[in-house]
């Protein structure tokens, strides 16, 4: 410790072994060691002392639409990223769609990081995409340090990245194999969108009708046939329907190569409970039943689902149409993930552990960062700093959303982020952003 630059201690600090009354010492971003609570501060360092505040891993956040650049009226990087600062998030993962141009090729790639560069205040990777055609694309863009491949077995409701038909995405699963990628999926059968009743309108029980459970299972099995047959790594994004998950586990045990992430919404808000017309539930998969959100909860507890992830997917408001048939499906969360998981979690009787291996370790194991993810020494130094006890409620106007329409309006929740730090350099206190300090990042793995 004699190094360091600074020292955070706190009474609770969650750590890979457990949580424990400590001091976190930091030097040129980095953790240098976890020491016991009472350790001498080296003369030049400076202590941050945050009493029984809870000292937690900056959460991972790998499944973010900031829609920047050509639809940064919906969401963008000076935003998405404050939100996200404000919100315990320290990386997030930009999601290929829904900008302009896509993250498809090289040279879109490169567009994003340019946008993304002057902007982020926390760090930023990226996902490429996976669509019709672009095939010759996915090793450049792998070699040129994206996470993974993301596609969509059905519409994604942009014209710009379009769905793969069965024999495209085994095309794509075999070339992503071949350097050993990740290919991301959202996964609902098209045959079973098309065959269900599409009957529009404000009524919530006719657009949950209209996205069948049987379209996420026979996908979901879809993807562990090709992964079976071409040894490859694949995700699921954020799964719904519970009936999936006795065939994941199943697959797992085969040895398959899958991964699965849930979102906050599946795990908080169920249909008996979204009112007609309140499109700001709307999201695709669909929000379901509460039975069905036990069983979710259940395979997080037991291993079955690796991560929660928000799937920010924000929109102007006056997409927010009261029909659900044609209003834009996304929910917006990104700053509120860590409280909202935290509530409900602590009714279930989960602990703040059990959240930072879903909403920190597992989602950078996802995405192969090592340097991120666990209060240990050799990570990056970005922390939460969270009051677990305290409550606020959910004020739109409190957000940093560039549009501030969410599902939790009038929420009361349980923990406060009192601050954020990115190695080592404190980025946001009670809601307010300090400069931009994040950089942008890329796949290092081979």
């Amino acid at each position: 410790m004699a190094d360091a630059q600074l020292v955070l201690r706190s009474t609770r600090v969650i750590t890979p072994e457990g949580t424990r009354a400590a001091s976190v010492a930091v030097a040129d971003g980095r953790i240098t060691a976890v020491l016991p609570h009472d350790a001498e501060v080296p003369r030049g360092a400076r202590l941050e002392d945050v009493g029984d505040d809870v000292l937690l891993p900056g959460l991972v956040d790998t499944h973010v639409h900031v829609n920047d650049p050509g639809r940064t009226e919906w969401e963008g990087f000076y935003t998405a990223t404050a939100a996200a600062a404000a919100g315990g998030i320290t990386t997030l993962i930009d999601m290929p769609l829904n900008s302009l141009p896509p993250t498809t090729t090289v040279g879109n790639l490169r567009v994003k990081q340019e946008v993304a560069r002057s902007k982020a205040h926390i760090d930023t990777g990226f996902w490429g995409g996976a669509i019709p055609g672009n095939v010759k694309d996915l090793r450049p863009l792998h070699e040129a340090g994206v996470f993974g491949f993301k596609c969509f077995l059905s519409p994604s409701g942009v014209e710009e990245f379009p769905e793969l038909a069965a024999a495209e995405l085994e095309a794509a699963v075999a070339e992503i194999a071949g350097f050993d990628g990740l290919l991301i999926v959202h996964a609902e059968d098209p045959a079973h969108l098309a065959s269900a009743p599409q009957r529009g309108g404000g009524a919530y029980k006719h657009f949950l009708a209209s996205r069948p459970r049987a379209a996420e299972n026979d996908a979901i099995g879809l993807l562990i046939d090709l992964a079976k047959r071409y040894g490859s790594r694949v995700h699921v994004l954020h799964l719904s329907s519970s009936d999936a998950l006795p065939m994941i586990a199943d697959a797992r045990r085969e040895g398959v190569r899958i991964t699965v992430e849930t979102c906050p919404h599946f795990l908080t808000l169920t249909a008996e409970e979204v009112p007609d017309g309140a499109t700001e539930f709307k999201c695709c998969p669909p929000i379901r039943e509460r039975e069905n959100q036990d069983a979710l909860w259940q395979a997080l507890a037991d291993g079955t689902v690796d991560c929660v992830v928000s799937d920010h997917s924000p929109c102007t408001a006056d997409l927010k149409t009261p029909d659900f048939g044609t209003a834009w499906g996304g929910i917006s969360s990104l700053q509120l993930g860590l409280p909202v998981i935290w509530s409900a979690a602590r009714e279930r009787g989960q602990s703040l552990e059990d959240v930072v291996r879903w909403m920190s370790a597992g989602p950078a194991r996802l995405a192969g960062l090592e340097h991120k993810g666990a209060i240990e020494a050799g990570r990056d130094a970005d922390f939460a700093v969270l009051a677990p006890e305290e409550t606020f409620t959910v004020d739109p106007a409190g957000l940093h959303h560039r549009n501030r329409v969410t599902a939790y309006a009038g929420r009361t929740l349980h923990g406060v982020v009192r601050s954020t730090w990115l190695r080592g350099e404190r980025i946001a206190e009670h809601g307010r952003l300090t400069d931009k300090t994040g950089r942008l990042i890329e796949r290092t793995s081979a």
